[in-house]
């Protein structure tokens, strides 16, 4: 027997491909540097800290260095020593609680009438058209432009500069309060509807609890304007607070008083700031979820 040939199918070879070009790899970044990288809150605090440690290091180079005359600016060592002779020799303490006392004192009223207006002016259409005009023309008014009429009116006690505070803060809050309460979901209130809420209902269990977290925001911001109107209204016929001493210690041209007092206001305020915003954090912990 012959043997049969065997076919082999021959297949045309292809040629390989020729080998992609080589990609660079992407610069690595620096996460520290990359935009809205967040920072851990160990960065966050030496951070902070580092910035007034190198504003103090400017301000002594340049005060202690003898490059700004001290009748201009004092040194932090003599702002120091100025600040422990207002604690021990003229009752610094004294001003102080005078001037917590006329900040809280003065944002507390204004509260008790914004809250409850801006919640009417954020909930009803009719009542935001009739009130927001004035409320808006007013809120562009310095605070020091009412002094001289509340002098006249309240005379120079203690009305006069709570109603400085009061005049600051009202109108602030009002309006930011009636945008938090105007911006609520329109489909929690139909859904309030739909299942047999009434208009009051609507108000007290949708409105109210959903913009509660926004108007204790909107408190602590303002809270720190008031802060800012304080000085304003120890200016005139006070003879307590930490306005009263900044203006007397221009008077005597002693700057260590003046920034002690000013870095008084501000450490005061930032720790209000703080337990404020630990507060809202308790009050309201299911808004960050």
């Amino acid at each position: 027997m012959s043997a049969t040939p065997v076919m082999h199918s021959s297949k045309p070879t292809l040629p390989a491909a020729p080998a992609a070009p080589a990609v660079p790899a992407a610069p690595r970044r620096a996460r520290a540097l990359a935009p809205l990288e967040p920072v851990s809150a160990r960065a966050r605090w030496l951070l902070g800290v580092g910035f007034f440690v190198v504003f103090v290091v400017v301000w002594a180079f340049f005060t202690l260095g003898g490059f700004v005359s001290p009748t201009f600016l004092a040194s932090p060592v003599t702002m120091v020593k100025e600040g422990v002779l207002l604690f021990t020799e003229y009752g610094f303490i004294h001003d102080i609680g005078m001037t917590v006392w006329r900040v809280f004192g003065g944002f507390v009223l204004a509260t008790i009438v914004a809250v409850p207006l801006g919640i009417a002016m954020g909930t009803w259409k009719s009542v935001e058209a009739f009130f927001e005009p004035f409320v808006s023309f007013c809120r562009y008014l310095p605070a020091s432009a009412f002094i001289p009429l509340l002098i006249l009116w309240a005379g120079i006690g203690e009305t006069q500069k709570l109603l400085v505070i009061f005049i600051g803060s009202v109108f602030q809050i009002t309006l930011m309060v009636a945008v938090t309460v105007g911006s609520a979901r329109r489909d929690l209130v139909e859904a309030a509807y739909t299942l047999g809420a009434n208009s009051r209902g609507i108000v007290a269990r949708v409105l109210i609890p959903g913009a509660a977290p926004g108007i204790a925001e909107t408190l602590r911001l303002v809270l720190g304007w008031a802060w800012t109107y304080v000085i304003v209204a120890e200016l005139i016929g006070s003879s307590s607070g930490i306005g009263h001493m900044i203006t007397d210690s221009q008077a005597l041209l002693n700057t260590g008083q003046i920034i002690f007092g000013s870095i008084v206001i501000g450490v005061i305020g930032l720790v209000s700031d703080f337990a404020v915003k630990a507060l809202n954090r308790r009050l309201f912990a299911w808004s960050t979820l």
